[in-house]
């Protein structure tokens, strides 16, 4: 009796291992392009899937950098050649309209003032010698023709005195003949560029075209943007666009367009498109290099999260989750990424979920049934 009983346990034993093995029902395949999990496969918990975005606005990036505001700077030269004996600034200063930058001993505006001063007294004496005449032909002793030509002596000292003084007006009127020219600012701004030393003997030709001094507003600066040929039609005067830069870190300044380029680069294949920027805080300066962000009403697409796309060959995908475990790999046509999603041109539907994570699991299971 004891002995069946062992029998019966293992045999009872020997029944229950057998169920264990049973293989778990399989992950079918369909159109090599479906994962199809059975009803409570673990592996499904392991897959997530998150719904996309409908596409409202793309954003299109040019590279460019700041420049100097031509409408806001001044170079300023000097009329007369002379020698530096003072010189007033340096580059980096700011200064205020109607400062001196720099002083030269100037021989020819000494014969400038000179010739101010000469047409001063012959206009002083035009004008007793028309008087004199005056009185004379009033008493009938003086002919007609003595006034007639004292009048005309007096307006062509007049004439010569105001040509002397306008000029002088130019240069820094002064009453002494001391032959001292001061170089002065028109405007306010920062010296960008100072091209003179002390003691250099300065000619008017020999001056460049910079000038000896360039002065200019760091206010109220340009941007230059290259704009490819095929993306010249997105932007005109007036069109407005956020600019960034490294220094900024995160934050963007506005700018508005005021030019674009009648001509295309012959190397770049480029437009150059210049325009101002609205208002700057220091961080920005002349030269930088800078990206300029124009957002326009995207023609369609939708957003999906960069993991959720891969590439296979030259082809991407992605797979959809159609529920109750059945997965679909789609083949996509992408457009560009904007803020860590993939744009997606064509190969989803306005209600579809893409898989974040378990991609490669799907993959490796379609992999192992071709």
């Amino acid at each position: 009796m004891k002995r069946l009983a062992i029998l019966l346990a293992a045999v009872l034993a020997f029944g229950c291992g057998e169920k264990e093995k049973e293989a778990p029902p399989e992950v079918k395949i369909e159109a090599h392009s479906v994962v199809i999990f059975p009803p409570g496969s673990p592996q499904i918990a392991s897959i997530t899937s998150v719904p996309i975005e409908q596409r409202r606005e793309m954003v299109v990036k040019f590279n460019g950098r700041l420049v100097w505001n031509e409408d806001r700077t001044v170079r300023v030269f000097a009329p007369f050649g002379g020698r530096v004996i003072d010189i007033a600034v340096r580059p980096g200063d700011r200064v205020k309209a109607g400062q001196t930058l720099a002083v030269l001993a100037a021989p020819e505006l000494g014969v400038a003032q000179s010739e101010a001063r000469k047409a001063e007294q012959d206009y002083g004496l035009a004008q007793k010698n028309l008087i004199r005449i005056e009185e004379l032909a009033m008493a009938g002793v003086a002919p007609a023709k003595d006034l007639q030509q004292a009048q005309a002596d007096v307006a062509r000292a007049q004439a010569e005195r105001s040509r002397t003084r306008e000029k002088l007006r130019l240069y820094g009127k002064t009453d002494t003949v001391d032959q001292t020219l001061r170089l002065r600012t028109p405007i306010e701004g920062v010296v960008v560029e100072r091209n003179l030393n002390p003691g250099q003997e300065v000619r008017p030709d020999s001056q460049g075209e910079k000038g000896l001094f360039v002065i200019s507003d760091p206010t109220r600066l340009w941007f230059l943007l290259d704009v490819a040929e095929k993306d010249v039609g997105m932007v005109k005067p007036g069109t407005d666009i956020r600019l960034q830069s490294t220094s900024l870190a995160d934050d963007e300044v506005h700018g508005t367009v005021t030019h674009v380029a009648d001509s295309v680069d012959p190397q770049t294949r480029s437009v150059k498109v210049r325009g101002v920027v609205g208002v700057t805080d220091g961080r920005l300066k002349a030269e930088m290099f800078i990206v300029g962000k124009l957002k326009l009403p995207a023609p369609g697409g939708f957003l999906v999260p960069a993991r959720a796309v891969y590439l296979r060959g030259e082809q991407h995908y992605a797979f959809v989750d159609q529920g109750n475990g059945r997965y679909e790999r789609r083949a996509l046509k992408i457009g560009p990424i904007s803020g860590g999603n993939q744009v997606v041109l064509e190969g989803l539907g306005a209600n579809d979920k893409v898989v974040l994570e378990g991609s490669l699991l799907l993959e490796r299971i379609l992999a192992s049934k071709d």
